[in-house]
């Protein structure tokens, strides 16, 4: 019930704190850059070798399959996965690529979720500052307030419905195996892109360099201590 739960609870909650505060501060911006740190730290140090423990052939070619797709992903929703967003925020139709390639990265998310404890957590971690980052900003839009508040629920809600999938489909495990490939390569180019785009113009910034290391280290300790 943890795997469905936590992470709706994180966007919710992303959400409320966007309601909550004025505008996207540095704070967000040190969270952003800290979930990158951690996603990728128990990628590297769990998800890889767990996927590649599995003897299944031509992990590496799903790997980057979801490298791949979440290029494509991103070019839909204008890189809102990692917390950047582009929809112009005079018009007031309904965001659709948007709406759909976060639904499509969240529902992949929710596949590997329940390996192990560190991964939901990392996972939860990442989906709080681009629920804020994403609710604020279409809270800025002309669209109606209900538009982002469902918006915002599917969007939770795609991550326990692909958590619940991976138990239907949990007979046709090597399957199973490759999509959990495809989401290492999701996790990797997210967490790489939100590390190397952290920085305005790419300036050394002590306070995300510390930031940084600190998701490293927590996500080894962490890791290691199940």
């Amino acid at each position: 019930m943890i795997y469905i739960i936590l992470p709706f609870l994180a966007v919710v909650l992303g959400y409320l704190m966007a309601l909550a505060i004025k505008k996207i501060n540095s704070g967000i911006n040190l969270l952003l850059a800290f979930s990158g740190a951690f996603l990728l730290s128990i990628t590297v140090f769990e998800f890889i070798p767990h996927v590649y423990a599995s003897n299944v052939h031509h992990i590496g070619i799903f790997v980057m399959l979801g490298i791949v797709i979440q290029l494509v992903l991103e070019f839909l929703s204008g890189g809102a996965e990692h917390g950047h967003t582009h929809f112009d925020v005079e018009k007031s139709h309904f965001p659709w690529a948007l709406f759909i390639s976060l639904c499509i990265h969240s529902l992949l998310e929710g596949f590997p979720i329940d390996q192990s404890e560190t991964l939901l957590l990392a996972v939860v971690i990442h989906k709080m500052p681009v629920a804020i980052i994403i609710s604020s900003f279409l809270l800025k839009t002309q669209l109606k307030k209900w538009q982002v508040l469902a918006f915002v629920i599917i969007f939770g809600l795609m991550t326990p419905i692909g958590h619940l999938l991976s138990h239907i489909f949990e007979k046709y495990q090597a399957y199973l195996t490759y999509v959990d490939a495809i989401v290492v390569g999701v996790f990797l180019h997210i967490s790489t892109t939100i590390l190397f785009e952290s920085q305005k113009n790419h300036r050394f910034n002590a306070s995300k360099f510390v930031v940084i290391i600190v998701g490293i280290v927590a996500a080894y300790f962490l890791g290691h201590g199940h």
